[in-house]
């Protein structure tokens, strides 16, 4: 038997025929290339891979991306996104949502297909502001927020997405930042090998709207006091000569100076923990300021995706309605007398 011929594509493969267009600086620019230059590790054919957007300046990406794709409608990426993955299991389904799209109108879609852990990568692009109807607040944007529908500021309490993911059980929850490219592609790799819902918060700097958001994570006299990376199986530090550390705190964790603690009291990060409470007390470690934000994998736990058992279901009563039909065709065409009541 001959062997499989392996796909060679290239970043260049998943490049559209359509002119990109956003905003000079977006950061939509660098995820779009990060995607495309990692879509051929997958190893699939084009044509085995959808992207299914929503409304807003992210949702353009099915346009771009030289795959299948549905520029669906606002907040119904993960719904239509649902019924393509529970009915084509060899095909590798991506959500491309923005904050105001996932958590706003479509907050309620977001959280069943979590809570119900469809064979999805959800990625949110979180620029904390409503960018295509120019510059509104978002569910993410900070107390006090002064936009163009809160010209004295925003009297709503932000969502924190990762909290909002963990509460719904999500069992992949990541975060990672635009201008990152190799941390970016790391944990869409992880993503992509996950099998269940794999939800993935992407910082991303809208400089037209809400220009440097998050700065204090990418300038270099701050980032490092700032941005922790977590890597499983290794002690949380952070800081340019890893200052910083996390420890258990009560029934939650926090912050402390390294050379403060025992290095036994130092937090080993495990994203397999079953209890998403770890990973909960992670996602609240980042306040409003982001004066510290975990980024990289928080929680990646294993259970049933909804899809495999659905299909399963399905299975199991065409099966069933086949041996009802094979014992009434045999009643039909046999010799026995029978009855109709």
């Amino acid at each position: 038997m001959s062997e499989p011929v392996k796909l060679t594509l290239k970043p260049k493969d998943f490049k559209s025929d359509q002119e990109v267009r956003w905003c000079p600086g977006c950061g939509d620019y660098a995820i779009l290339a990060a995607v495309q230059s990692f879509l051929p590790e997958l190893g699939l054919e084009r044509e085995k891979i959808c992207f299914v957007s929503g409304i807003g300046c992210s949702s353009r990406f099915p346009y771009y991306l030289n795959t299948y794709g549905m520029h669906s409608i606002h907040g119904r990426a993960p719904a239509i996104a649902t019924g393509l993955a529970t009915s084509r299991d060899d095909l590798s389904v991506w959500v491309v949502t923005g904050d105001g799209d996932a958590l706003s109108i479509g907050g309620n879609h977001l959280i069943h297909a979590l809570r119900r852990n469809v064979n999805l990568k959800i990625l949110l692009f979180n620029n904390r502001i409503y960018g295509l109807t120019k510059g509104q607040y978002s569910p993410t944007s900070e107390v006090g927020k002064v936009t163009k529908s809160t010209p004295v500021g925003s009297a709503d309490a932000p969502f924190n997405p990762l909290s909002l993911a963990l509460g719904a059980e999500a069992s992949f929850v990541a975060r990672t930042l635009d201008s990152d490219r190799k941390h970016l592609q790391q944990v869409l790799r992880a993503a992509a090998e996950h099998e269940g819902s794999a939800f993935v918060e992407i910082y991303q700097n809208c400089p037209i709207f809400n220009d440097d958001a998050f700065e204090v994570l990418k300038s270099p006299e701050s980032r490092d006091a700032s941005l922790i990376r977590l890597e499983h199986g290794r002690p949380i530090t952070f800081g340019a000569d890893g200052q910083y550390c996390v420890v258990r705190a009560g029934w939650g964790i926090e912050v402390a100076a390294t050379a403060d603690v025992d290095a036994a009291d130092i937090v080993v990060h495990d994203a397999t923990v079953t209890d998403p409470s770890y990973a909960f007390a992670l996602s609240r470690l980042s306040g409003e300021n982001l004066d510290h934000t975990p980024i990289g994998v928080l929680r990646s736990i294993t259970r049933p995706t909804y899809d495999s058992v659905v299909r399963s279901q399905v299975a199991a009563a065409s099966a069933t309605v086949d041996d009802r039909e094979d014992a009434l065709g045999a009643l039909l065409a046999g010799s026995d007398p029978w009855t109709i009541l």
